[in-house]
């Protein structure tokens, strides 16, 4: 505990705070509905957990995606759980349901999205080598928590991602792996 205070007293003799809610210059919905996105779609497929649904709205406002796809038992705002892990991010981000993934995904690819599956598969790239294209716009697919995404998905992807993984489960949650997704999609696109 000593040293605890220590550190403490050490960070405020530095002038180290933490920042009020004025300070960090936060968009208002309206202001985050009106600034331009940064070229990446999120698809969830079949998602259980309307927190994690809430969760990846979240994530999906705080990286400025241009829109959340939720497909098939995927929940839809407004709902209770959503709302609860959200925290009002399902009022900024745009969103719409779909009955399928596979809709979702042909829609998408029609304007010219590449398609890119996080899922475990026999010809997967570890999610730090795979290259974009510049100029590329991105649908991100996330399965369900269980299942994973379908066959029929894998079947339209552009390619097939994962993320590396060192200890004994084979699988990260779903709204943890869209946050490390995104923040390694952004760093290639040099958007931050």
């Amino acid at each position: 505990m000593a040293h605890h205070s220590w550190l403490i007293s050490y960070l405020c003799s530095m002038g180290i705070r933490k920042l009020s809610m004025p300070e960090l210059n936060r968009l208002s919905t309206e202001e985050f509905r009106a600034v331009e996105k940064f070229p990446v779609t999120v698809i969830l497929d079949d998602i259980r957990s309307q927190n994690n649904t809430g969760s990846v709205f979240r994530t999906c406002d705080a990286f400025r995606v241009e829109k959340l796809c939720l497909c098939g038992i995927t929940a839809s705002p407004p709902h209770r759980e959503i709302h609860k892990t959200a925290l009002g991010a399902e009022e900024s981000v745009e969103w719409k349901h779909y009955s399928t993934a596979t809709e979702a995904i042909l829609e998408l690819k029609k304007s010219g999205y590449l398609v890119l599956v996080l899922e475990h598969t026999t010809s997967n790239l570890p999610l730090q080598d795979y290259k974009i294209p510049e100029d590329s716009k991105i649908a991100l697919v996330f399965g369900n928590e269980i299942l994973g995404v379908s066959e029929e998905v894998l079947k339209l992807a552009n390619a097939c991602l994962e993320i590396p993984q060192f200890g004994t489960k084979h699988s990260i949650n779903v709204s943890v792996a869209v946050g490390i997704t995104l923040w390694e999609m952004l760093k290639k696109m040099k958007k931050v």
